[in-house]
This record gives structure tokens, C-alpha cells and sequence, in this order.
């Protein structure tokens, strides 16, 4: 197990190394002149190129990247060119919207994604299985614009039970409004991304059901449908931690344009927000940033998976 530990850190520090490279030389691509940007179109050369200069702009790449994460081993993320600002607290500041949602979209993907893609595998053949399985297939394909704006619709045009957009400006001063400002971005996340898990939880228990330990508990005596849930859905469960860790990676992805969608001041709206004011320094530290914590999340739970399936322990 140490040896596993040791080896899958090593790999999470390759790929925040290799992310860190591809994001800086991916935002170094692109066209324009930060300075220029910054300076205004009436400025001088001379002004341009002295900003270019105060701006470390002047300076080789690699002078520039190391510059950089020689700041991040220091704890710091980069500083806006734009505002001044630290980027870390911009992004810890943000995360007080983005980081709830989050959880709250993946807890509901969860709550409904996991007891319906059961009931579809064991209804399997029948009427309601059917219709489970075409439902999830069918709200996977929604975009998920499309489905905030119909969440909008009926929560908060037709029945006003829920705000249609913003968050208070009190933040979780006020828990429940704050609360009710993320409810209908969660929810859209979250049928997506559940309906996307529902389709995995279905084949997996489908799957389970056809293993020799569960038709060799249904023999002696138990129902099938009993000796699936008694001894199948553990397997299953272990298969569904795995997923869960790319659906991070989803619903970081959803809550980019849900935030524009509901005007959320979170991480995914500021993001955009710095990547069309061409603020490199922070958009670079905000995307090392998502990529750490979606790398960081796989980490988690490729070691949760291997503590707690014998199978892996056993064949090491």
C-alpha cells in the first residue's frame, strides 16, 4: 500500500507539472499584447514597452514560467494584472459560491442518480426499467443551458419558489438565501450529471448481477432481486467511487456556464470574466488551480479505492 501511495503521488506531481507547462505556453499563444491591452490604444510605444518590462513581459518564457512557480511553491498564485490583486484570494473568495454548488450538484446526482440506475437494472425487461433507462439517456443529451432555463421557468417564473438569478451580497451572512440562490444552478447540474450516473450504476449492477457469487447466493435460497442487493450493490458501490471522481471534473465543466447562466459570483464566471480581459498571470493561476483540485480528487480516490477493495490489496 506504501508503495502505491508513493507511486500515485509521484504521477499527481507529473501531471500538476505537465498541466502547469501546457497551461502557460497555451495562454502564451494566444494573440494580442497584455501590455498594449493594459496601456489603452492611446498609448506610446515607449509606454508599452516600459509596461512590458515592469511586467516581467520582456523576459524569455522560461524565465517567466519559472518566475511563476517559484511563486506558487511560496504559496502564491500570481497577482492580477489587470486589478492588483492576489489571485489566491480572489479564488478563496470565489469558492465560497462555486465550492457549495459543487457539492450540492453532486449530492443530488448522487441521491437520484444511485436508487433509480438500481431499480432500472433489476426492472430490466420490463415496462418501468424501460422507461428509466430512456429517461436517464434522454436527460444526459439536454444541454445544460436548455435545462437551467427550463429549471428557471417553472421554479422561478411560474411557481416563484426560487430566485432566478444572483447571490445575496451578504453571502452565507444569510445562509438561506444564499442557499436558495444555488438551489436551481445545483439542480441543473446535478440532473445532468446524475442522468450521465444513472446510465454507469445500471450497467454496473446489470453486470454484478451476472457474477457467480450472486447467482451462487440466489441458489441457496435467496431471491434474485435480494441476493443482488445483499451481495451485488457493494461491487457496484465500489465502481461508482471511481466514477465519481471524473464527475468532479463535470460538474466543474457545468458550473463554468451555469454561473454565467444564473450570474453567480463564482470561480467559473470569473474565470471567463479574466480570459476576455486577457488577465494571463490570473487566468493561469485560476486554471492550475481547477486542474490541481480535479487532479488532486482522482488521487483521493484511486487511494479510497484501493483501501478498501481487498481484490487490489490481494493482487499486489
Amino acid at each position: 500500500m506504501i508503495r502505491y501511495t508513493l507511486t500515485r503521488t509521484a504521477l499527481l506531481l507529473v501531471g500538476l507539472f505537465v498541466a502547469s507547462v501546457l497551461i502557460f505556453l497555451t495562454l502564451r499563444v494566444l494573440p494580442g499584447d497584455i501590455a498594449q491591452l493594459i496601456a489603452g490604444t492611446n498609448s506610446t510605444p515607449e509606454q508599452v514597452a516600459a509596461l512590458r518590462e515592469q511586467l516581467g513581459l520582456d523576459r524569455s518564457l522560461s524565465e517567466q514560467y519559472f518566475s511563476w512557480i517559484g511563486g506558487i511553491f511560496r504559496g502564491e498564485l500570481g497577482t492580477s494584472l489587470l486589478t492588483g490583486s492576489s489571485v489566491a484570494s480572489e479564488l478563496a473568495e470565489k469558492a465560497q459560491v462555486t465550492v457549495p454548488l459543487g457539492i450540492m450538484a453532486l449530492m443530488i446526482a448522487v441521491l437520484f442518480s444511485v436508487p433509480l440506475g438500481v431499480l432500472s437494472a433489476m426492472r430490466r425487461g420490463r415496462a418501468a426499467g424501460t422507461a428509466l433507462s430512456a429517461g436517464a439517456q434522454a436527460i444526459a443529451a439536454v444541454p445544460v443551458v436548455w435545462a437551467g432555463m427550463m429549471l428557471v421557468v417553472v421554479f422561478a417564473v411560474w411557481l416563484g419558489w426560487l430566485p432566478a438569478q444572483g447571490f445575496p451580497r451578504a453571502g452565507w451572512q444569510d445562509p438561506w438565501a444564499a442557499l436558495s440562490a444555488l438551489i436551481l444552478p445545483a439542480l441543473t447540474i446535478g440532473i445532468i450529471e446524475g442522468a450521465m450516473l444513472m446510465r454507469f450504476v445500471r450497467s454496473a449492477t446489470l453486470q454484478a448481477a451476472g457474477q457467480d457469487f450472486v447467482r451462487t447466493a440466489a441458489a441457496k435460497g435467496l431471491t434474485r432481486n435480494a441476493a443482488l442487493v445483499r451481495h451485488g450493490l457493494p461491487v457496484v458501490g465500489l465502481s461508482i467511487i471511481t466514477v465519481l471522481g471524473l464527475q468532479v471534473a463535470g460538474i466543474i465543466v457545468g458550473a463554468v456556464v451555469i454561473e454565467q447562466l444564473f450570474s453567480l459570483p463564482g470561480i467559473g464566471r470569473m474565470l471567463v470574466a479574466d480570459v476576455s480581459a486577457r488577465d494571463l498571470p490570473k487566468v493561469q493561476g485560476e486554471l492550475l488551480a481547477l486542474t490541481g483540485f480535479v487532479l488532486i480528487v482522482g488521487f483521493v480516490v484511486d487511494i479510497v479505492h484501493r483501501v478498501i477493495d481487498p481484490r487490489q490489496r490481494e493482487a499486489e
